[in-house]
Parts: structure tokens; sequence; C-alpha cells
């Protein structure tokens, strides 16, 4: 039986208003659910077992959909996660000001990788995943020019984003730009539609 995507319910297993934009702007008709699973503690733990960037990305992402899964039988749900690589370091989202001044002088004037994982669960278990990445080179800038742009973000834009909006102020951060918009912002909603297409 061939479903349209509007008649297709979908639990979104992130608080993220960002991916709950994209699946609205392709009429993917979703509830959001939180999935409450301690990111950093997992983060920390494939990190120690020397777990690659892309391996992380997806594990957050399919954890987030199991979790909300189990208690929902029957229903699709998608779960997502970002992390950005710098030269085989991850770089978490900024929890203060100072700390995202951190994160852009690190990322300054060098190529970094954004991953981001999707994975769709149904009845507690992964029924479909995909990874993609893309690669953003900074300009070089002066600590007064980074501070200049951070005083531009306001603190929703900053935490929800990560340091950099890229459908926004962000753009300028940037001398070139490979990959594809979604994936940047946090999900790859092509390779969703897609699959829900197929189903």
């Amino acid at each position: 039986m061939k479903y349209s995507l509007k008649e297709i319910k979908i639990i979104l297993a992130s608080q993220s208003k960002v991916r709950k934009e994209i699946l609205d702007k392709n009429n993917i008709n979703c509830v959001v659910e939180k999935s409450n699973v301690d990111e950093d503690s997992v983060k920390k733990s494939l990190l120690n077992e020397g777990a690659p960037p892309e391996i992380i990305s997806k594990n957050l992402a399919e954890l987030k959909a199991n979790k909300i899964s189990e208690k929902k039988n029957g229903e699709i749900v998608i779960g997502a996660d970002s992390v950005i690589d710098l030269e085989g370091e991850i770089i978490s989202k900024p929890l203060d000001r100072k700390e995202a001044l951190n994160i852009l002088k690190k990322l300054n004037g060098k190529k970094h990788y954004l991953i981001s994982s999707v994975c769709i669960s149904k009845n507690g278990s992964m029924i479909w995943n995909y990874t993609d990445k893309a690669a953003l080179t900074m300009k070089k800038m002066s600590d007064e020019e980074l501070k200049e742009y951070l005083e531009k973000i306001s603190d929703e834009a900053l935490y929800a984003y990560n340091v950099y909006q890229i459908e926004g102020e962000g753009r300028s951060l940037f001398s070139k730009i490979e990959g594809d918009e979604d994936t940047i912002m946090g999900l790859p909603v092509k390779k969703i539609k897609e699959y829900i297409n197929s189903l």
C-alpha cells in the first residue's frame, strides 16, 4: 500500500526546532518527543572506545529513535544527530558564549566536517539509517571579527544551530561549503523522503 508523506504519522525524537522546521517545510507531518538520551556520556564512552565521528553520530541517532520507538508500538520514529569533526576531534555544542568563541577560534581558518545521521525505528528497532557528511572551510578571521559575529547571533540561534547558522549570519564565516545544506542544518531530509516514499 502506497502512503503519501502526509498520511504517515511520524514522531521526531528530538527537541531541535531546526529539524522540526525542515520536516515541516518538506510536508512531513510529525510530532516532537524528547528522547532524554544522555548524549554526553554516550559520546564519551564511544570516544574512549576509539569510535570514528560517523559511528558516534549514527549511534546517537539510533539510540534516540529506539528509546521513543520502544514505547510507541507500530509508529515510525526519526532520530537524528550531528557532530563536528575537526581533524579527528569531536566538537560539541557550546554551553555558553565563552565556549562558543573558543570553538570558533579552533575552527578559524581550517576545514572541518559536519556529519549528520538519521535513523528511523519501529517497535524499538532501527529499520533504516543514513549518514551524510559536508565539508566547511572557515575564513581566517581576527578575534575581534569572531566576537562581532557572535554579538549578531541570538542565544536561541547559537544553541540551536551550534556555533554557526548556515542559512543566516553563519554563511559569512565560510570561504567554501561543500555538501548538502539540510545535512549541515542537521537532517538529510531528501533521503528520509526517499525512504518514506518507498514504504
